[in-house]
């Protein structure tokens, strides 16, 4: 394979990093191939992390893994950027001007070539085109608007203990995000409440509003009706069945008319690629903005791109439905990308990559945890609960971090964790 052969990735989320890592120790340490990874945002976060990043839970300091650090450890290069164009004729990729804090211009625009392009730029809420909805509501979808929603948490939890008023937050979306959000900051308010506003908890009103008729529809039914019962009992409304048609300061406005009051606003609900990706280069999307690739996660019209992760769209097997955008789909599309990229650059051919269903996993705080089991196994299909669920999620993380560092730094930046947990508040206070 010749030297000049340079793999690009876009996407430093859980499929870009894993395989950037991969690619960097495997091509890139060898001298095989120069591998680069463009990002917009200098850190990344394993995303089923952000929910507690947003409601203060989680001390970021111990969880980010630093781009440009981790490039230099692990035989690749970092640069920052947001990708706005492709040409595929000049094989390059159009990185769009970047501006600081003040408004300053940092980087122009720039173009980075590549032999072998790879796109992995996640996902996001889809606002549906809602009206308001980009206007005044938070989302949660990467780590600094996870931080500003925190930001302004504290704002508005300040107002309400020292005007003795009641924090209102509206989350839409009843999937996996406002789920978990919805159980994390009510942790988040009980662990506030040792820290001298006892009330704190009875002021927070909460109200999760899905569209369908019951929260975490792609969960089977019991986990479904137990979550809402355990979001019952810690005081939170949950409205199914309600369709969302505008926003403003107020709040949410139903289809009936009716309004929904809230301080805070989160829009949780859909899930659609980039924008940015829609029609991008001539590659065929989908209405979700996903790139649909073939069995090999190649697309159609150009075999040097490839896609994966949640911006992907690959249909499991003949006349079935694309795969779901999840950590475990997009870890092991990065595992095969990682394995075969290699000896695609060498000739020959990648084999198609096939999906192996672990099952999902939800974890609520510390209240409960749920896990349905995927296709194999003992218990196909089963559904486990409590302790061994929370710490069967856990480990998704776990796993994680061991494959980006290493078992011997995996396991230091663990104890680190636990460390930290000890020696400060267990949440944000400021």
């Amino acid at each position: 394979m010749s030297r000049a052969n340079r793999i690009v990735i876009v996407g430093g989320g859980i499929a870009g990093l894993m395989l950037a890592t991969r690619l960097g120790r495997t091509l890139g340490r060898a001298g095989a191939a120069r591998v680069t990874l463009v990002d917009s945002h200098p850190t990344h976060l394993w995303k089923p992390m952000l929910h507690t990043v947003a409601a203060g839970t989680c001390d970021v300091a111990h969880t980010q893994v630093a781009y440009l650090a981790h490039a230099c450890g692990n035989g690749f290069t970092y640069q920052a950027g947001r990708m706005s164009g492709l040409d595929r004729a000049r094989r390059e990729i159009v990185l769009e001007e970047m501006e600081g804090h003040d408004g300053k211009r940092l980087l122009s625009e720039r173009r980075v070539p590549y032999d072998a392009l790879v796109l992995a730029l996640g996902s996001q809420a889809d606002d549906a085109c809602v009206p308001g909805v980009r206007d005044v509501c938070h989302f949660i979808d990467s780590q600094p608007q996870a931080e500003a929603f925190n930001a302004a948490l504290h704002c508005e939890a300040l107002s309400s203990a020292v005007n003795d008023d009641a924090l209102r937050i509206v989350i839409a979306g009843g999937g996996t995000t406002g789920v978990a959000l919805a159980a994390e900051l009510s942790r988040s308010f009980a662990l506030a409440a040792g820290y001298g506003d006892p009330q704190i908890c009875e002021r927070l009103k909460l109200t999760l509003v899905e569209r369908g008729p019951r929260v975490l529809g792609a969960f089977p039914l019991d986990v479904s009706a137990s979550t809402q019962a355990q979001l019952e009992q810690l005081g939170f409304r949950v409205l199914t069945d309600t369709r969302i048609v505008c926003a403003d300061r107020d709040g949410f406005y139903r289809d009936d008319g009716q309004l929904i009051p809230g301080d805070l606003l989160v829009w949780a609900a859909g899930v659609k690629a980039p924008d940015c990706l829609r029609g991008i280069g001539g590659l065929t999307t989908n209405e979700a903005n996903q790139i649909v690739v073939r069995a090999t996660l190649q697309t159609a019209q150009d075999e040097r791109i490839f896609a994966l992760g949640d911006c992907a769209s690959l249909a499991a097997g003949q006349g079935e439905c694309a795969l779901p955008p999840t950590a475990q789909v997009a870890t092991q599309q990065a595992a095969h990308l990682g394995r075969h990229l290699g000896a695609w650059l060498e000739g020959r051919a990648i084999p198609p990559f096939a999906y192996r269903d672990p099952g999902a996993s939800l974890s609520l705080s510390g209240y409960n945890a749920f896990g349905a089991l995927g296709r194999f196994g003992f218990f196909k299909g089963g559904i486990v609960r409590g302790r061994f669920a929370q710490w069967s999620h856990a480990m998704l993380y776990r796993r994680h971090q061991h494959a980006l560092h290493g078992f011997a730094r995996a396991t230091v930046l663990m104890s680190a964790e636990k460390l930290g947990g000890l020696r400060g508040p267990r949440i944000r206070l400021a």
